[in-house]
């Protein structure tokens, strides 16, 4: 197939690994997978440490099982963007350790505090859930696939940072304060997870013209804000002054003013600028060095077990 043709057949699920797709739709694929499984990975790093900081059991229960869930979300998608044949997931896991391979941005900040965790588990999965459900209707078969099991589970993960959210505005002052405080820090994080403006967007045009994208950024960003703005009030946070929302009553939509956002933070962040992301990516790139020994043991055994079998077929 040309581009063309897969222009004019682009639809859900319509391409596969059998089918002969052209390079530029490979390499689209590809970028779109590999950002989505290392924000999975990364995501999983900087909510890992709160299995620990849980204020009970059964937190710490959820929070490990989320944990957990995310690294296998990555896995699930690194093996879908495989599929297409431009890198391994070995190599995509090196870029990530390496620094090369990006991320969602809202995981280079740092998140110190329990009243944090539901910045993440609710809005961003939140806002992670209006993007993945339109990942469904991907063109290519293995992402959209992987979806369907991604976004079951992300609907616990939102339940679950609301559970924490429910509680600590029905708690003490102290603990509401803490709440919208940490709101105020995030807020203009949470806006920018859908990236740049679609006149910014540098990849968006030939993503959507084949397939792989059904939103743009700016659709997705305005449905988040549609349900979320009403949620977050919902629980007695008060929306900053700033990143400016404004509400279009004849429309019933809020609108996020744009020029109000950080893009140049956003752009450094998002080339791995940040320093704070970067201490990030190097604990990644220690905790891969660390297990190397795993991987080179089950490499050593799967090379053994094929030495043995080519000697038992030579002795029959």
């Amino acid at each position: 197939m040309d581009i063309d043709e897969v222009k004019a057949r682009a639809g859900p699920r319509e391409f596969g690994p059998s089918d002969d797709v052209p390079e530029a739709y490979r390499e689209a694929a590809t970028r779109m997978l590999q950002f989505h499984a290392n924000s999975e990975i990364m995501g999983a790093y900087l909510e890992k440490p709160f299995v620990r900081q849980s204020p009970s059991i059964d937190r710490k229960l959820a929070f490990s099982a989320k944990v957990q869930d995310e690294i296998g979300h990555g896995q699930l998608l690194y093996r879908a963007a495989e599929a297409l044949g431009v890198k391994t997931r070995e190599e995509m896991l090196d870029e990530l350790a390496r620094g090369e391979g990006k991320f969602l941005n809202c995981f280079h900040y740092e998140m110190e505090e329990w009243a944090e965790t539901p910045m993440i588990a609710f809005f961003v999965d939140g806002a992670a859930m209006k993007r993945q459900a339109t990942l469904k209707r991907s063109s290519w078969a293995p992402y959209a696939h992987a979806m369907d099991k991604i976004c079951f589970e992300e609907g616990f993960h939102v339940k679950h940072g609301e559970d924490i959210m429910r509680e600590l505005a029905g708690g003490s002052k102290a603990e509401q304060r803490r709440l919208q405080d940490a709101f105020e820090t995030w807020w203009p994080r949470i806006l920018q997870f859908f990236g740049p403006t679609d006149d910014e967007s540098t990849h968006h045009d030939f993503a959507a013209d084949v397939g792989l994208k059904t939103a743009t950024n700016d659709e997705l960003r305005t449905q988040f804000l549609d349900a979320y703005v009403p949620k977050a009030r919902k629980y007695g946070l008060e929306i900053p002054d700033e990143p400016r929302i404004r509400y279009h009553e004849d429309e019933d939509r809020y609108e996020v003013v744009e020029d109000d956002l950080d893009w140049e933070e956003f752009f450094a962040i998002a080339n791995n600028e940040y320093p704070e992301g970067r201490e990030r990516i190097d604990g990644r790139a220690n905790a891969r060095e660390a297990v190397s020994w795993v991987r080179d043991a089950l490499e050593s055994g799967d090379r053994a077990g094929s030495d043995e079998g080519v000697v038992a077929a030579g002795g029959d």
